[in-house]
């Protein structure tokens, strides 16, 4: 058991665009510009947005896809036509206690601590393989980890967090992201002796005790028992450290030494991250178009810094050049309007967050957001629920 994994039953809504049929909604819809409900045959505890793709999870334990499936991220048959554009169940024997989706695979976590993992990985050059390199599999395959896994957290990368508190990483290495291959290495893996397709553990001096894990586009954020934050991936708008360099191995992040902060959520988009600690988001990392939320005109930062304007917030998430803030009942927006992913109903950047509305919203309360390529997918539950 892990504090990540959702309990709350809701409905599913997405908005953005759904060209590969990432929105679920069928051959015809191809965007969304406010949020559009999803027809699901069971009732939903989580909904996460990858590459191109969604992934579902029921309160029974089972899995949805729908979207792009040339990689096979959808992990079952499409070949009926429009198919992928509507949910469809993949087939796995144990029950899932959590998913997640990267740019062209998903992942799921059972309640045995197993995880299995179907599409491909993706680095700047296209497919690296899943397993095996440049094979993708187009259905659930068992990885072998030799301890109970208890959280994943996926993008060009997945990170697997044990029962032990270790760290397991397997996929993309080309900007350190897996905080365990050399830098000679990291591009599709140097010499064949090195396996980033292999799940392995992320080692460091000395005893660390991993509670948390995040990704983002091309970093991965790591919380110890301590609280101590460490970071490795792309840092070339100081979206990890003061330094513009990559971090191949973990580095303890010495701007989130704060240590009457409590640190629990991190999310990252392609070139900037926003943190969460018990209700105020910072973000850091690049400006443009308005993705850290720090008012028009905004620069860098290299440290996090407060984003305000909202109610206390408990989740937060990022698309590659946008960002969210879930609150006790809305859902916060703001960054790049191009993909209509924030809700507004315009194509405007948006330098400040901005309450999510629509007619789906109504009488709703927001339980999660999750943030893909072009698409946005919520969880929202009727507020008579509650």
């Amino acid at each position: 058991s892990h504090h990540s994994h959702a309990k709350e039953i809701g409905l599913v809504l997405v908005l953005g665009q759904g060209d590969v049929g990432q929105l679920g909604l069928g051959e015809d819809i191809m965007e969304r510009k406010k949020p559009a409900f999803v027809t699901l045959p069971e009732q939903m505890v989580q909904v996460v947005a990858g590459g191109m793709h969604s992934v579902c999870l029921s309160n029974m334990g089972h899995v949805y896809t729908f979207g792009c499936n040339d990689e096979g991220a959808l992990g079952r048959d499409t070949s009926e036509e429009g198919s992928e554009t509507v949910p469809g169940k993949v087939e796995l024997e144990q029950k899932v206690l959590q998913v997640s989706a990267g740019d062209s695979h998903s992942a799921a976590l059972t309640e045995e601590g197993v995880v299995y993992v179907w599409g491909s990985f993706r680095d700047n050059n296209g497919v690296i393989g899943l397993l095996e390199p440049f094979k993708t599999c187009t259905r659930p395959t068992k990885l072998t980890i030799t301890e109970p896994v208890v959280k994943i957290a996926s993008n060009d990368h997945l990170v697997m967090l044990t029962m032990d508190g270790n760290l397991y990483t397997s996929g993309c290495a080309e900007q350190g992201q897996l905080g365990r291959v050399p830098e000679h290495f990291s591009n599709r893996g140097g010499r064949k002796g090195l396996r980033l397709l292999e799940p392995q553990m992320v080692k460091l001096k000395g005893k660390v005790h991993f509670t948390d894990a995040f990704c983002g586009a091309y970093l991965t954020f790591a919380v110890t028992t301590e609280g101590y934050v460490y970071g490795f991936g792309l840092s070339n708008y100081h979206q990890l450290t003061k330094s513009t360099k990559m971090c191949y191995v973990p580095v303890k992040l010495t701007c989130f030494k704060n240590s009457t902060t409590s640190w629990v959520d991190f999310a990252g988009g392609q070139h900037h991250s926003l943190c969460l600690d018990a209700e105020q988001v910072y973000s850091l990392g690049r400006a443009e178009y308005g993705r850290l939320g720090l008012g028009e005109g905004a620069e860098e930062k290299s440290d996090p810094t407060p984003v305000t304007g909202m109610e206390p917030v408990c989740s937060v998430a990022c698309g590659a050049s946008v960002s969210y803030a879930v609150t006790k009942e809305d859902v916060y927006s703001w960054g790049m309007g191009t993909n209509m992913q924030l809700g507004t109903g315009e194509e405007d950047d948006e330098w400040s967050p901005v309450k999510m509305t629509g007619k789906q919203l109504e009488n709703r309360t927001v339980l999660m957001v999750s943030s893909g390529g072009q698409h946005t997918a919520l969880l929202v539950r009727d507020k008579q629920d509650s």
